[in-house]
């Protein structure tokens, strides 16, 4: 299962999901993406671009994605899961088994916007800690804070980017979606109205919390997770 990451966020978001997914049977290896700019490609320039980033990740994991898999995504995570799934539909390339998306709304809406692009650091630092993408122990550090902002500030401009100007007709693999009951940024008609680019059937899932539940409420999450990742599991799962 690769797994790609919110805005402003890395590949240790998803640390501590194969050791839980294990635990609950999930049959899945879990491979979070690393994209570049931040924790171990720090160095590394960021896109801003969502078409650039997509052609970058399609040629990066194409042996990868020879095997059977699934994608998931979580905010800016599961623009990125679609739009590459339609990117290798387009090109005839193998199609995951199923793609999983969370807290983001159907591409042909207008993207959500977490902050204006004017928006001052201050500015930006709460309307990240009120989605709960800021851990409140966190805002107090400053290092912190100063690396996380121009990645947050990259990210919300790819996330302008049109997902659905690179679909030609629905994704023809099941898709999954979870919505935060009380998500303020993403409104649960907002994930459901997914199921206009389901080409082979689409389910949606309501969770307790925000934006970001999969963080506040992980554990009901991968058990969630867990279930549907066995749908699509190739290996025996031990009981």
């Amino acid at each position: 299962m690769f797994c790609f990451p919110y805005a402003g966020g890395g590949a240790s978001a998803y640390g501590r999901w194969q050791r839980t997914l294990d635990a609950h049977g999930a049959g899945v290896r879990v491979l979070p993406i690393q994209l570049p700019g931040r924790e171990g490609r720090i160095d590394e320039p960021r896109f801003t671009d969502l078409r650039a980033l997509i052609d970058d990740l399609d040629a990066e994991l194409d042996d990868e994605l020879e095997r059977p898999h699934i994608f998931y995504g979580h905010s800016m995570g599961a623009l990125i899961a679609y739009s590459l799934a339609c990117r290798r539909q387009q090109r005839g390339a193998p199609l995951p088994e199923a793609v999983v998306l969370s807290a983001y709304r159907a591409p042909h809406l207008p993207a959500p916007q977490i902050a204006r692009p004017e928006a001052s650091d201050e500015e930006l630092i709460d309307s990240l800690a009120a989605l709960g993408g800021i851990p409140q122990v966190l805002l107090n550090h400053p290092d912190f804070l100063s690396a996380l902002l121009p990645v947050a500030r990259d990210d919300l401009l790819l996330c302008t980017g049109e997902a659905a100007s690179m679909a030609s007709e629905p994704l023809r693999v099941p898709l999954h979606l979870f919505a935060g009951r009380r998500d303020r940024l993403v409104s649960v008609p907002e994930v459901v109205s997914w199921r206009r680019h389901a080409g082979r059937g689409c389910e949606v899932r309501t969770m307790p919390g925000g934006h970001f539940f999969v963080r506040a409420h992980e554990e009901a999450f991968l058990r969630e997770l867990a279930t549907l990742a066995r749908r699509y599991a190739r290996v025996p799962v031990a009981a």
